[in-house]
């Protein structure tokens, strides 16, 4: 993609907002019935990376229900493209970092699906800092109840509904791999989701529930003007060895090949890192 202009907008960010758009709508992929008749929530899944990955899903014929936070347009848009599939989509909207809430979009995920088959893990939420002093117990308390705490309740209401030939994807991060000296709660928590990721793989492996994670390293989506300052966005992801930053429809193949039995029957507790050539042991 083209490195994007400097620009910024309110927290969570809207989709149609961006300059550049992102290209998250999966428009060229062509699904061939890898999750035919399966049952999938995707939080975070209005915009960005979790918006392709609905769309992707449900091009290999699955049903959804993706959750968000605020962003009403998108969440629309998103379930939108889906139906235009031929696929069910359900928005569930509100804050994960509520324990009630997180575990309640669980409940009803499963109630409007009909059961659940495969779980994305994809919300989450970052903070820039230039000294950890300014991460206030606030902040701190956020960032791991968005990303860390949350994703152990609704793991733990989800497998009241997941069974055998199930599926769990976890949304890491390249800085939970490497740290990164701005994002230092968010590389924190990611790197704790990704352990979390493993952990629960050697857990699961007995009851027949995969468990994997895809870390991408830059992505253009609206977490990044909305946290960023202007000069920060401008240029997004020309660091990267690729000298850009990914679009979502990028990223997404990642999580299909993981949610599917057909491709990734004999994965768990493995790491996918599409991060435009930067190498990290994952």
């Amino acid at each position: 993609m083209s490195e994007p202009p400097a620009q910024d907008q309110p927290y969570p960010g809207r989709t149609a907002d961006m300059t550049p758009e992102p290209r998250d709508e999966m428009r060229d992929y062509e699904g061939r019935g890898l999750l035919g008749g399966r049952r999938a929530l995707i939080t975070g899944g209005d915009s960005g990376i979790g918006r392709a990955v609905a769309v992707a899903f449900a091009k290999e014929g699955a049903d959804v229900a993706i959750t968000y936070l605020s962003e009403d347009d998108d969440a629309r848009h998103t379930a939108a493209l889906v139906e235009r599939e031929g696929s069910r989509c359900f928005t569930i909207g509100g804050d994960l970092a509520e324990e009630r809430h997180a575990r309640e979009a669980v409940v009803h995920a499963a109630r409007d699906l009909g059961g659940l088959d495969v779980l994305v893990l994809h919300h989450g939420t970052q903070t820039p800092v230039k000294d950890v002093r300014e991460i206030d117990d606030a902040q701190l308390r956020r960032t791991f109840d968005v990303n860390t705490l949350s994703l152990f309740w609704i793991v733990q209401e989800a497998l009241n509904h997941l069974g055998d030939g199930s599926s769990i994807v976890f949304t890491g991060s390249i800085n939970g791999l490497r740290g990164n000296k701005s994002l230092i709660d968010y590389s924190a928590s990611k790197a704790a989701a990704m352990t979390f990721a493993q952990s629960l793989a050697q857990n699961l492996l007995d009851q027949g529930i995969r468990v994997n994670c895809v870390a991408p390293g830059p992505v253009w989506t609206p977490l990044i003007p909305a946290t960023f300052d202007e000069q920060r966005v401008e240029g997004f992801g020309g660091q990267s060895p690729m000298g850009r930053a990914a679009h979502p429809d990028e990223v997404a193949p990642s999580y299909v090949f993981f949610a599917a039995d057909r491709l990734s029957s004999y994965y768990t507790g493995q790491t996918l890192v599409p991060a435009g050539g930067e190498i990290h042991p994952g």
